[in-house]
């Protein structure tokens, strides 16, 4: 049984009668930093097969990012795809390396390419040569004002090491703090892109993006817990998903959660889908995910009302939190209302609508995370985002 969201909290409240395994009962979801350097110009070649190179790499890898590409405010799309591709690149590491050392090398190598690359001499490198020619445009229009904070492209790598051995999330808030330090933190660097500094915006972007990591989790959760042969790994979804990992299946659920609902990590190499109490430890973290989507949801409903959000962001004023507002003076956008910040920057949060339609599957296949039709790319993406784009509304 559900009980309807509070508008006031984060997370729903879910009561549900005790029942057998077998029992055809079907869960229901509610529905309620420093500045950027000038940087070294590449030849114009380098730079248009970098941009290919990207786009090809999003296309098949990362096909809803690739697809969402559209939506985001032209004079950062550059940016958003370098971003994207370093996304998914930082993903593959696990598939393409045979050892837990050389993935760690690989991380490291991504760190170095960051300093190089916002100190203005990217290596000669697809991804690097990208990012430094969008960063340098970026300077450009803002006149040296706009910032592209270090620490969050380094946390975005940082986070990534957890898929090098799949160590298990403690909690559900150990989850959300991955999908914060990844998911939402790729949608804080597409605004800075805009560039926007509004803390509205980051707001909102801190809960999709920790929709859309929870959502990459549990689509990841049958690929981690039977990883295929490195040669055959899928990557459909690419960085929406976690892939392959260490060469030993673990199940990545949050401890606690598989802990209440009885989960049994040997059962689910043993029985899959039928593992006791997968499906409800599944709609457990599922459901945190949606309440997300429902949180934002209700933020922009209290914008539209001409009312604050509703509810403080708990990371404003950690780094590339603190909010300028000589900066917004700059951008000439000194007179936006936080509504109109979130509606210039809608292009940024397209993940939402994906995010939904996921969930929205794995609801009509009763919390079945094994189920095939999973994996695959939803035929109604573009149009769904689309039409989100077009109202303002998820």
């Amino acid at each position: 049984m559900v009980r309807p969201c509070r508008a006031d909290k984060h997370i729903c409240s879910f009561t549900r009668p005790r029942r057998k395994i077998q029992s055809p009962q079907k869960r229901h979801l509610s529905r309620s930093a420093p500045v950027a350097s000038p940087v070294t110009g590449a030849a114009e070649a380098e730079v248009q097969a970098a941009h290919k190179y990207c786009i090809d790499l999003l296309s098949k890898y990362d096909r809803p990012s690739y697809t969402l590409s559209t939506f985001v405010p032209r004079n950062a799309q550059t940016f958003y795809l370098a971003l994207r591709a370093l996304n998914v690149s930082l993903s593959m590491i696990p598939d393409t390396t045979s050892s837990h050392t050389i993935g760690l090398m690989r991380l490291q190598f991504w760190r170095d390419t960051v300093t190089k690359t916002l100190a203005g001499s990217p290596p000669k490198e697809p991804v690097a040569i990208l990012l430094a020619s969008a960063i340098s445009n970026l300077h450009e229009r803002t006149q040296g004002r706009a910032r592209i904070t270090k620490g969050w492209l380094t946390r975005m790598i940082n986070a990534r090491e957890q898929t090098l051995t799949n160590d298990p999330y403690t909690n559900i808030a150990a989850l959300e703090s991955y999908a914060e330090n990844t998911y939402s933190t790729l949608l804080y660097l597409t605004l800075s892109a805009l560039p926007m500094t509004s803390v509205t915006a980051d707001h909102v972007a801190s809960h999709i993006g920790k929709a859309a990591g929870i959502a990459a989790v549990l689509r990841g959760l049958p690929i981690v817990a039977f990883p295929p042969p490195a040669a055959q790994s899928p990557h459909q979804g690419g960085a929406g998903m976690m892939s392959g990992g260490a060469k030993q299946g673990a199940v990545m659920l949050p401890l606690d959660v598989m802990a209440q609902a009885g989960v049994k990590e040997e059962e689910v190499f043993r029985l899959g889908a039928e593992a006791p109490g997968l499906r409800d430890a599944v709609f457990t973290v599922a459901t945190r995910a949606s309440d997300h989507l429902i949180t934002v949801q209700e933020m922009l409903k209290n914008l539209r009302a001409g009312q604050d959000v509703g509810h403080d962001f708990e990371h404003q004023g950690e780094e590339g939190h603190e909010y300028d507002a000589e900066y917004d003076v700059f951008q000439g956008q000194q007179n936006e209302s936080p509504l109109d910040e979130v509606n210039r920057a809608f292009g940024v949060f397209m993940p939402a609508v994906g995010t939904r339609l996921w969930l929205d599957r794995l609801e009509k296949v009763d919390f079945d995370i094994f189920q095939p039709d999973l994996l695959r790319s939803d035929w109604k993406l573009p149009w769904k985002a689309y039409m989100a784009f077009k109202r303002k509304t998820f």
